[in-house]
C-alpha cells in the first residue's frame, strides 16, 4: 500500500472519530477548556507513528520534512514537538501548531473510553474536565453505562493497526512517533517520484 493510500485511510478514520466525538459531545456537553494545553505538555505521552503519517506527508509535500526532522533530532524538549505554549511562565496554556494533523491520541483523550478491570467503560479524561465540568462528567458516566455510544481507545487503535500493522503497532514517546512518521515518508520517496501533481523543488 502506498503512503498516499495509507494517509487517506488514516484521515478517513479520523473523520469517523470526529463525527463520533461530536455526537458524544452533543449528549454530554463535555468540552476542552479553551486555550488549555496541559495534556499536550505531558512528558510521558505515547503515540504510534502511523497516526502522524498525515502530518509527516503534509510536511513532505510542503518541502519541510527534512528541516523538521533535523529540528526534532536536536530537540531535548519532552513535551509534544508540535505543541505551542503561549508563554514560558505557563506552559499548560497553548495550542497545537498542526491541529488539522493532530494524532489519534490527541483526538481520543477527553472523549474516548477504556474498559476497566470490571469490564465497564470509563471515560479517559483529565482532572480539569472531571472537576471543572463535574455535573456533565457524572452525567456522561451515567449515559455511557446506559449505552450511549462513546469512542473506545482499543477499537480505534485496532482499526489504525489494520491500515499498517507494523507502523500502527509501534507505541513510543510522541516525539519519537513524529520522527518515525517523517522517516517513513522520506524513505518511501527516496527512490520514488513525487506524488501526482507535486514536484520536487530540491
Amino acid at each position: 500500500m502506498t503512503i498516499e493510500q495509507r494517509v487517506v485511510l488514516v484521515e478517513e478514520l479520523f473523520q469517523n472519530l470526529d463525527v463520533e466525538i461530536k455526537e458524544f459531545q452533543s449528549h454530554t456537553k463535555l468540552s476542552c477548556v479553551a486555550g488549555c494545553g496541559k495534556c499536550c505538555n505531558h512528558p510521558e505521552l505515547d503515540a504510534s507513528p502511523l497516526e502522524f503519517l498525515p502530518w509527516a506527508f503534509h510536511l513532505f509535500l510542503n518541502g519541510e520534512a527534512e528541516k523538521v526532522l533535523n529540528t526534532l533530532n536536536k530537540s531535548s524538549v519532552n513535551r509534544c514537538f508540535i505543541y505551542n505554549p503561549l508563554s514560558l511562565l505557563d506552559k499548560n496554556k497553548g495550542n497545537c501548531s498542526s491541529y488539522q494533523y493532530r494524532g489519534l491520541i490527541c483526538r481520543l483523550f477527553g472523549f474516548g473510553a477504556n474498559t476497566d478491570k470490571y469490564g465497564q467503560l470509563r471515560l479517559a479524561t483529565c482532572k480539569i474536565i472531571k472537576e471543572g465540568q463535574a455535573e456533565n462528567y457524572n452525567k456522561s458516566t451515567e449515559l455511557i453505562n446506559k449505552g450511549l455510544p462513546v469512542p473506545i481507545f482499543t477499537d480505534y487503535y485496532m482499526n489504525l493497526s489494520q491500515i499498517d500493522f507494523q507502523l500502527g503497532n509501534v507505541i513510543v514517546p510522541i516525539n519519537k512517533a513524529l520522527k518515525l512518521a517523517i522517516e517513513e515518508v522520506l524513505q518511501y520517496y527516496a527512490y520514488r517520484p513525487m506524488p501526482n501533481g507535486h514536484f520536487n523543488c530540491a
